[in-house]
Formats: structure tokens, sequence, C-alpha cells
């Protein structure tokens, strides 16, 4: 996977968490009774958490298939 990709896909939550203010600074629609804000921030969490870690595994390949050369 190119390197720039892996950028990419690792900076994704980081704008959507951080710097996406004005898609969540508001209270609408709530899920369960929290607001847009809570749930919107963990469920981005999640998603960080899974981007990340297939990030980690396609790396981890790649080193093994380079060292095993």
């Amino acid at each position: 996977m190119n390197k720039f990709l892996k950028f990419i896909l690792l900076a994704i939550p980081y704008f959507f968490m951080v710097l996406g203010i004005g898609i969540y600074n508001r209270v609408n629609p709530e899920v369960g009774g929290w607001p847009f804000f809570y749930w919107y921030q963990l469920l981005w969490i999640f998603i960080a958490a899974a981007i990340t870690m297939t990030v980690y595994y396609v790396e981890k390949v790649e080193q093994a298939k380079g060292s095993g050369s």
C-alpha cells in the first residue's frame, strides 16, 4: 500500500473529529437520547481504531514480505 494512502487513511479520523467542527456543532439528531456531538465523537473513536488497525496490519504484512526476500 502506498505511504501517501496510509497517511490519508490515518488523517481521515483526525479531520472529522478535530477539524470538522461545522459537522458536529449541533444537538440533533439524537440517538438513544444522546445529542449528536456525543455519539458522533464516540462513533469516530471506533472508526479510527478500525482504520489504525487496518493500516498497522497492512504495514506488518508488507514488512514481513520485505524481510522474507
